[in-house]
C-alpha cells in the first residue's frame, strides 16, 4: 500500500474516536498490552513524560519538547489529534514520522491488527512507541488521547507525569462532574513517579492529593510553586499557566541537564522546534484572522476573553462544533455583537450547521449557515474590512479545515 492507502485503511478499517465519538472508545488497556507484547514492549526502551488534562496538554507537550530539544536532546513527541496530516501525531525533534515507516508498520502487522480488531488509536500508539524505540530517542513527550486511566498511552512508566487544567469535556465517557473527570485523568499517576498539576483547582485538588498519596508519588501544584513568569512564542493569555506546569516538570526531571537559557529559548521557539498548529494561530492580517482549537467551556472562555481584548471595528466568527457538544454551556460564552458564519466540520461527528444556527439564535447569536468551514471563512472575508477581526473555532476539526 502507498502512504495514502495506508492511512485510508487505518481511518476506515477500525473505529476512531475523533471521527465516531463514544462508540469508538475502547475503555480498556488489554488490547494495547497485547500489541505492545508483539512489538517487544517498545515503551520500556525510552524515557518519557506523560501528560493528561482537559485544556493545555497539547501546548504543554510541545513546550516541553521544544525546551528539551534546545538542551540538545533527541525528543520524541506523541500528540493527537492531527490537523492536516497523520504524521503530526508522531515527531522526533519536530520532524514528522517517516511515511515509509507508517506504511511498513501497518503492512507488517495488518493481519494481526485485523485479528484483534485494534482501534485506530491503539495502532497509532503502538506505532509511535515503536518509532521512538527504534530511533533511540533520549526522551518522549507522550500526550494522553482521552482521559488517562484507560487511555492506550497509559502503559508507560514516565519520569514525571503532568496534569493540566481539568474541565467539563467528554462527560459522556469520563464522568459528569469535575471530581469524576479528575479521577480518570489522575489514572496516569504511577507508583513513586512525581506528578505536577499545572493549576490548583479547589474542587479537585484533594482528588489528586489522595491518589498521589496512595501511589507514594510526590505531588507539585505548579502555580503555587513556580513564582517566575515565562513568556512564550505561543500567543494566548492561557499559556502562562501551561508554562508554569512545564517548568515544574523540568525541575522534577532527573538525569537531564536543563539550563535557564534552554527554557527561555524553548519557550521562544515552540512552533519552529515542534511544528505546533492551531493555538491562537494568526492566519492573516488585514483583516486579522485567528483560529484556536479550544473547544470546551473552560478553553473557550479564555480564548474568547482574548478575542474581546483585540482592537477591531467589527467581529466575525466562523463557528462549528461536534454533535455531542453541550451547546447550553458554551454558546452563552460567545459575544452577541458579532456576525456568525455557521458550518459543519467535515467529519461524521460534525454538528449540522442548521441545528447550530437554530440553537445559537436562542442566545442572540445571529448569522448564516454555510456548506463548509472554508466557505464560511470565504464569506466572512468578503464582508470584513481591513480593520475587522475574524475568529475561527469551536472544534479542532473546524480549525483543521482552515490552517
Amino acid at each position: 500500500m502507498t502512504y495514502a492507502e495506508t492511512l485510508d485503511w487505518m481511518f476506515a478499517q477500525l473505529p476512531m474516536y475523533q471521527q465516531k465519538g463514544k462508540v469508538a472508545f475502547n475503555g480498556k488497556l488489554d488490547n494495547i498490552k497485547v500489541l505492545s507484547a508483539r512489538l517487544n514492549n517498545p515503551e520500556k526502551k525510552f524515557k518519557s513524560i506523560h501528560i493528561a488534562g482537559t485544556n493545555g496538554k497539547g501546548s504543554s507537550s510541545h513546550m516541553l519538547a521544544s525546551i528539551l530539544q534546545e538542551a540538545g536532546y533527541k525528543v520524541g513527541l506523541y500528540t493527537s489529534p492531527h490537523l492536516k496530516d497523520f504524521g503530526e501525531r508522531i515527531r522526533i525533534n519536530g520532524e514528522t514520522i517517516h511515511k515509509q515507516f507508517v506504511v511498513d508498520f501497518v503492512n507488517e502487522n495488518k493481519l494481526f491488527f485485523e485479528k484483534h480488531q485494534f482501534s485506530f488509536f491503539e495502532m497509532s500508539v503502538g506505532m509511535a512507541f515503536q518509532y521512538f524505540a527504534q530511533n533511540k530517542v533520549d526522551i518522549a513527550i507522550v500526550e494522553v488521547g482521552l482521559g488517562g486511566r484507560l487511555d492506550s498511552t497509559n502503559i508507560i512508566v514516565p519520569e514525571v507525569s503532568l496534569i493540566t487544567n481539568i474541565g467539563m469535556d467528554h462527560a459522556d465517557i469520563l464522568g459528569d462532574t469535575l471530581p469524576k473527570i479528575a479521577i480518570e485523568k489522575a489514572g496516569i499517576i504511577k507508583e513513586k513517579v512525581p506528578v505536577v498539576i499545572s493549576e490548583y483547582q479547589q474542587e479537585i485538588a484533594d482528588v489528586f492529593k489522595s491518589i498521589a498519596s496512595e501511589r507514594n508519588a510526590r505531588i507539585v501544584f505548579a502555580d503555587q510553586r513556580i513564582q517566575e513568569e515565562y513568556g512564550t512564542s505561543l500567543p494566548g493569555n492561557y499559556q502562562s499557566k501551561n508554562a508554569k506546569g512545564v517548568v515544574a516538570v523540568l525541575r522534577e526531571l532527573k538525569g537531564f541537564k536543563i539550563e535557564e537559557k534552554h527554557i527561555q529559548r524553548g519557550f521562544e521557539n515552540v512552533v519552529e522546534n515542534t511544528g505546533l498548529l492551531g493555538r491562537w494561530q494568526v492566519l492573516q492580517q488585514n483583516p486579522r484572522v485567528v483560529c484556536d482549537t479550544a473547544h470546551n467551556r473552560e478553553g473557550l472562555s479564555i480564548v474568547l476573553d482574548q478575542v474581546k481584548q483585540q482592537n477591531f471595528d467589527k467581529l466575525y466568527i466562523v463557528l462549528g462544533f461536534v454533535k455531542e457538544k453541550n451547546l447550553e454551556t458554551v454558546l452563552p460564552l460567545f459575544p452577541n455583537n458579532a456576525r456568525y458564519y455557521f458550518a459543519k466540520p467535515n467529519i461524521p461527528r460534525g454538528l449540522d450547521a442548521s441545528i447550530l444556527k437554530d440553537q445559537a439564535s436562542r442566545f442572540r447569536l445571529e448569522g448564516e449557515m454555510y456548506s463548509s468551514v472554508s466557505e464560511a471563512l470565504k464569506n466572512a472575508l468578503l464582508h470584513a474590512s481591513n480593520t475587522d477581526f475574524i475568529f475561527v473555532g469551536g472544534s479542532t476539526f473546524t480549525v483543521a479545515e482552515v490552517v
